[in-house]
């Protein structure tokens, strides 16, 4: 799939197959489900994983960041400074000038604050922040991220952690046709099936963490995801056949023996 790299302001990633790195048992587990998934671009929860003690143990000890893309992000923050400083801090500490900003609006189902992620998304872009925001799959919002200088949008399938898959692929389908930025499907994805079915709507990639992490077997399931989210981009560029009412004969009737 390299002749089929994905590019975003100039940069290239080698796969469509973006991970998190929440959620493991160890960070021995977490680098072997990483290597399993083939993935280049790895999200790492600022205040929840030590990215930034190179002194004491650092899951960036196990995850080549010469190697991988590490894409530090805002997990947990609830308000726009708060997502804003974190995001500082993982640049400050020569982690990376990308960030995937989250800004919590409800504890329970984890749905993001869209105000203060606009805002902070503005802000960020000022500040010379490669932006990634996860967002509702409200074309509206995914529109006004765009404008404000965000490098993709990222959409969920369903909330995080619920493993729902997509629920509403047809506001994805709006989406991508909304903005001109790359679309990566962001959280909700609970197996491979719900993968290729992101893919085969047009996206440009699928993060995941839970999916792989909570997974009985973590590496296998990375596997898994990046067979799927390749075979539903190659069905995507080969084009499905139309849906039918009724049947259609697969071997031509002309010269029939009657």
């Amino acid at each position: 799939m390299e002749e089929d790299a994905l590019e975003i302001l100039g940069i290239k990633f080698k796969s469509r197959l973006w991970v998190g790195t929440g959620k493991y048992a160890s960070f021995e587990q977490t680098k072997a489900a990483v290597e399993a998934s083939g993935a280049d671009v790895v999200t790492v929860a600022v205040r929840r994983t030590n990215i930034l003690d190179r002194e004491s143990e650092n899951l960036l000890d196990f995850l080549d960041p010469k190697v991988y893309k590490i894409l530090p992000n805002t997990a947990g923050c609830f308000t726009a400074e708060e997502a804003m400083r974190y995001a500082r801090l993982a640049r400050a500490a020569g982690v990376s000038n990308m960030v995937k900003l989250e800004v919590i609006g409800d504890p329970l189902t984890l749905f993001p604050d869209n105000e203060q992620l606009l805002y902070a998304t503005r802000e960020l872009v000022k500040d010379g922040f490669m932006v990634f925001p996860y967002t509702t799959d409200d074309p509206v919002m995914c529109k006004k991220l765009e404008d404000s200088g965000a490098a993709a949008v990222m959409p969920l399938a369903a909330p995080i952690g619920s493993g729902l898959g997509i629920r509403n692929p047809y506001n994805i389908k709006i989406i991508l046709e909304m903005v001109k930025i790359p679309v990566i499907v962001d959280a909700g994805v609970g197996t491979a099936s719900d993968a290729a079915v992101a893919m085969e709507l047009g996206v440009d990639a699928v993060l995941m963490n839970t999916a792989i992490a909570g997974a009985a077997d973590p590496a296998s399931m990375a596997r898994a995801m990046k067979l799927a989210v390749e075979a539903g981009r190659l069905a995507l560029k080969a084009g499905r056949i139309p849906r039918r009412l009724y049947g259609c004969a697969s071997s031509p009737l002309d010269g029939m023996i009657v």
